[in-house]
Parts: structure tokens; C-alpha cells; sequence
């Protein structure tokens, strides 16, 4: 992996256990001479993990439209910042730019293209790695749905298995870079979904 696009949040909700993963992410990261791709902000999460990339001498790509510089506070001091017209956009370029995704702690923005880019793969439409860091329990209810999903038969098991998740940065890309994605399709052919 070159890249790595991390959805995050535009606030920080002051956790230490989520400075220390931020820190650590971008350490692995940079040592492994992965660059970052993300929203493009300056502010919350997402300011900090560009923050720790550059502060460690790697690189950080910012994908914001317009409307959100005021916002988001578009992040001034990256590699390379990327001003597009819509989070379509957005998206679509962040996922272009990127050979994985991370998901950290954040909002509805952050689940809305966490699953985006997720539906994308479980349709074939890429062959990306897609992880969760679950810092702090953060995301243990989420990843609870997805296995109600699959008990309540709207999910299939080899599409939950799509989703990497660790509490550790380390592991989380380790998964990551072993990754090899087998999304069942079946369910468009007969709905078959055991």
C-alpha cells in the first residue's frame, strides 16, 4: 500500500486513547512510507492525523470542496490540497487517490463514506482494503449491527468478513496489507443469503 484515505471525524472529542492511536497510526504510516489521504481539514481528527503524518516527514493529501474550507477549515501546510466542487467529489477522488481506507471516530459524515466506499467494494465496484480502528470500544455497537445484520439474514457472512477491524494501528494495516477482497455476489442471482 502507498496510500491510505482515513475517515474521520471534524471534531475531537478529547479521548487520549484516540491521540495516542492517531500518533501511532501515522508512525506506522510514515515508516512504512504510506502516504495520507483525507478530507482536508484542519480541525478535529482529521487536522490531527494530518498533523502527526507531517510532523513525522510523510505526506498528506487533502480532498475538500469548496463549501466546507470555511467549515472544516481547509488545512494549509500539506503535501499536495485538493479543492473540489461537491462531496461526490470528494469522495470519488479521495477513493482514486487512496489504495485503502481507515475508518477512526467521527459522525455521520464519516459512517456515510465509510459505507460508501464498503457498498462499492461488497458490489465489485473496487478491490480496496476497508479497516475499522475501534479505539476505545468506539465502534463496538456498529460492528454489533453488522453481525445482527448477518443473524437477521440482510447481510452475508463473506460481506461482513469484508470489514478489517483492530484496537491496534499495527494490526489494523497489517490486515490490511494482506488483504485479498471475496465479496459474494450471490445474492444479486438468486437472494440466497446463507
Amino acid at each position: 500500500m502507498k496510500s491510505l484515505a482515513i475517515f474521520c471525524g471534524a471534531n475531537f472529542n478529547g479521548d487520549p486513547k484516540l491521540t495516542e492511536a492517531v500518533d501511532l497510526l501515522a508512525d506506522v504510516m510514515v515508516s512504512r512510507n504510506i502516504s495520507l489521504v483525507f478530507g482536508g481539514g484542519r480541525v478535529g481528527v482529521m487536522g490531527m492525523i494530518a498533523d502527526a503524518v507531517l510532523q513525522k516527514g510523510g505526506s498528506a493529501m487533502g480532498v475538500i470542496p469548496e463549501f466546507l474550507m470555511a467549515k472544516e477549515v481547509g488545512h494549509t501546510g500539506l503535501t499536495e490540497l485538493h479543492v473540489v466542487e461537491n462531496m461526490h467529489q470528494r469522495k470519488q477522488l479521495m477513493a482514486t487517490l487512496c489504495d485503502g481506507f481507515i475508518m477512526l471516530p467521527g459522525g455521520f459524515g464519516t459512517l456515510e463514506e465509510f459505507f460508501e466506499v464498503l457498498t462499492w467494494l461488497q458490489l465489485g465496484l473496487h478491490q480496496k482494503p476497508i479497516g475499522i480502528l475501534n479505539i476505545n470500544g468506539f465502534y463496538d455497537l456498529l460492528l454489533q449491527q453488522m453481525d445482527v445484520m448477518v443473524e437477521q439474514k440482510f447481510l452475508k457472512p463473506a460481506n461482513r468478513e469484508l470489514v478489517l477491524t483492530s484496537t491496534n494501528p499495527i494490526e489494523l494495516v497489517d490486515l490490511m496489507t494482506n488483504f485479498k477482497a471475496t465479496p459474494d455476489d450471490v445474492w444479486f442471482k438468486d437472494r440466497n443469503l446463507t
